[in-house]
C-alpha cells in the first residue's frame, strides 16, 4: 500500500494475507479510479479462488494457534490498541476514503474514522463483561454454558461506509476470538487494505486478519468455502440471497444488513425545526448513499406546504463540489455505475410526472466526476418505482398524508424493513404507530442515533440477524452447555 499527501499519487492495493501484502497468483490486477476526478487512484490485486483459500488455510491456522490461546486480557488490550492506531492515522485514513468514495473528509474524519475507533473501544471493553448462563437442577445437576469462537469468518463490506462498516464486523468478531477473511467492495479498497496492517501493528498475530480483493467470484468463493464458519455481509438484497444460496450447502452462520427504503414520517405536531435541520441529514448525508437513509418522506396535510417551503429552501443551500473543499456539503457519488443508476431513476420519475422541487440532474460545473443535485419529488403516487426502490442516492421522495391508518399502510407496504423515523409531539403516538412499523430500527424525533449495546438489523428483504452488543457475541461465536452431574 503506497500513500501520500499528494492526491494524485498512486495508492496500489495487495492482498494481506497470513500478516503480508502479496500479489495474486496470476499477477491479474483492476484499476481503482477517484470518483470526484475520474484519475487513477492505482491498481487492486484481483484476487479468486487461490487467494481466498490461502487466506482462509492462514486463518484456521492461526485460530488454532497463539490468537486461540490468548488471555481474554491480552486479546482485549490489543483490540483497543487497533482504536488507538486508528485514531493516530485518522487524518490519513479520511484523505483515503475520501478519495475512494467522493465523500466529504469532513464527513470522513468526523463520522467514518471515528467510529470505526470507537467500535474498536466498545468491544475491547463488552468482551471483558460478557458470561454465560448456569443452572442448578436441583441436587441433580448442574448445567453451564462455555462460549467458544465460531471459527473462521469471511466479512464482505459495501462502499459506502467502507472502513466504519468493515470496523463494526472485525471488532465484535476479533473480541470473541474469532479470525477473519475480509473481502472489502472492488470500488474502494484502500481503507480496508490498511486495516490489515494496522491489526498487525497494535499485536494481532499473523493470519488472524487477512483481506482479500476481487469481483463476486472472489465474495462467492468466499462464501462457498468449506472451512469458512460464518459470513457477516453489508450489502444490497439481490447479492444477499445470493451469498444465502451459496452459503446453503456447508450450512454456515449469516448475518445480512441490507437494503433500506426508509420512512420519515412527518406529524403536524412535530417540532418543524428540528425536523427540518435533521431532516436535511437523513436525506443527502454521504450523497445519501447511506443504507438508513429516510428517502421516503410523509408528511401530515396540515404542515405540507410549511415542510415543502423550508425543506426546499434548505436543500438548495446545500453545496455540490470537490470532497477536500470544507464548505462542501455533498460530494461525488462512488462510481460511473452508480452514477448512471441513479441518473436512471431521475428519468423514471420523470416518466411518471413527478415534481421536481429541485435537482433532478446532473451537477453543474463539473468537467469530470460523478456529480448529482440533491433532488426532491412531489407527485409521485405509492406505487411510483422511486417511492418503492432503493435509488442509494441523493434523492428523496415527499408525500402528503391525513390520517395515522392512511401514512401505517403506505409505510408497512414495502418488501424492505430496515429503519424509520417518527417525529411527533405526542408520546402516545410515538409509542403507538412507532411499535407497528415493520422495521428493525425506529427512531422518535431523532435519526441516525446509535448506542452499541442495541439491536442493530433489519426486517423482510433488509437483513437477517442483529448485530450490537451481545447480539454481535452471539452471532460471533457458539456456546457448548455442559451438564455436569452432582
Amino acid at each position: 500500500m503506497q500513500t501520500t499527501e499528494n492526491r494524485t499519487e498512486r495508492m496500489d492495493c495487495s492482498h494481506f494475507i497470513d500478516g503480508s501484502y502479496v500479489q495474486s497468483g496470476n499477477g491479474k490486477t483492476f484499476e481503482n479510479t477517484n470518483p470526484a476526478t475520474e484519475e487513477l487512484l492505482g491498481n487492486v490485486a484481483e484476487g479468486g479462488t487461490e487467494e481466498v483459500d490461502q487466506a482462509v488455510r492462514a486463518a484456521r491456522k492461526a485460530l488454532k494457534g497463539e490468537w486461540g490461546n490468548m488471555p481474554l486480557k491480552k486479546r482485549s488490550n490489543i483490540i483497543r490498541k487497533i482504536g488507538d492506531l486508528i485514531l493516530e492515522r485518522q487524518d490519513e485514513l479520511a484523505r483515503l476514503e475520501s478519495l475512494d468514495t467522493g465523500k466529504p473528509i469532513w464527513l470522513s474524519k468526523s463520522v467514518d474514522i471515528d467510529r470505526a475507533a470507537n467500535n474498536f473501544y466498545f468491544f475491547a471493553d463488552y468482551m471483558t463483561t460478557v458470561g454465560t448462563e448456569a443452572y442448578q437442577q436441583d441436587d441433580i445437576a448442574i448445567h453451564y454454558a462455555v462460549r467458544k469462537p465460531v471459527g473462521v469468518v469471511g466479512l464482505i463490506n459495501p462502499w459506502n461506509l467502507p472502513l466504519f462498516l468493515m470496523t463494526w464486523k472485525l471488532a465484535p468478531a476479533l473480541a470473541a476470538g474469532n479470525t477473519a477473511v475480509m473481502k472489502p467492495s472492488e470500488v474502494t479498497p484502500i481503507t480496508a487494505t490498511i486495516l490489515a496492517q494496522i491489526c498487525k501493528d497494535a499485536g494481532v498475530p499473523d493470519g488472524v486478519v487477512n483481506v482479500v480483493h476481487g469481483f463476486g467470484e472472489t465474495g462467492a468463493a468466499l462464501t462457498s468455502h468449506d472451512n469458512v464458519d460464518a459470513i457477516a455481509f453489508t450489502g444490497e438484497t439481490v447479492t444477499g440471497s445470493t451469498i444465502m444460496k451459496a452459503a446453503a450447502p456447508t450450512l454456515k452462520k449469516l448475518s445480512f444488513e441490507l437494503g433500506g427504503k426508509n420512512p420519515n414520517v412527518i406529524f403536524a405536531d412535530a417540532d418543524m425545526e428540528d425536523v427540518i435541520e435533521t431532516t436535511i441529514r437523513s436525506s443527502f448525508i454521504n450523497q445519501g448513499e447511506v443504507c438508513l437513509c429516510g428517502s421516503r418522506i410523509y408528511v401530515e396535510r396540515p404542515v405540507y406546504d410549511e415542510f415543502l417551503e423550508r425543506f426546499t429552501a434548505k436543500t438548495k443551500e446545500l453545496v455540490v463540489g470537490d470532497p477536500f473543499d470544507p464548505n462542501t456539503n455533498v460530494g461525488a457519488l462512488v462510481s460511473e455505475e452508480h452514477y448512471n443508476k441513479v441518473l436512471s431513476y431521475l428519468d423514471i420519475a420523470k416518466e411518471e410526472n413527478g415534481t421536481f422541487l429541485t435537482g433532478g440532474k446532473a451537477a453543474e460545473g463539473f468537467d469530470k466526476g460523478y456529480f448529482v443535485e440533491p433532488t426532491i419529488i412531489t407527485g409521485l403516487g405509492k406505487d411510483s418505482r422511486c417511492v418503492r426502490e432503493e435509488i442509494f442516492g441523493p434523492v428523496v421522495t415527499v408525500i402528503p398524508f391525513d390520517t395515522e391508518e392512511e401514512v401505517l399502510e403506505q409505510v408497512n407496504d414495502t418488501h424492505y424493513g430496515l429503519s424509520a423515523s417518527v417525529w411527533t409531539g405526542n408520546v402516545k403516538r410515538a409509542t403507538r404507530f412507532s411499535g407497528q412499523i415493520e422495521a428493525g430500527i425506529v427512531w422518535v424525533n431523532t435519526w441516525f442515533l446509535r448506542d452499541l449495546r442495541t439491536p442493530f438489523g433489519g426486517m423482510k428483504h433488509s437483513g437477517v440477524g442483529r448485530e450490537g452488543g451481545a447480539h454481535s457475541f452471539d452471532f460471533y461465536s457458539e456456546l457448548t452447555n455442559i451438564t455436569l452431574k452432582m
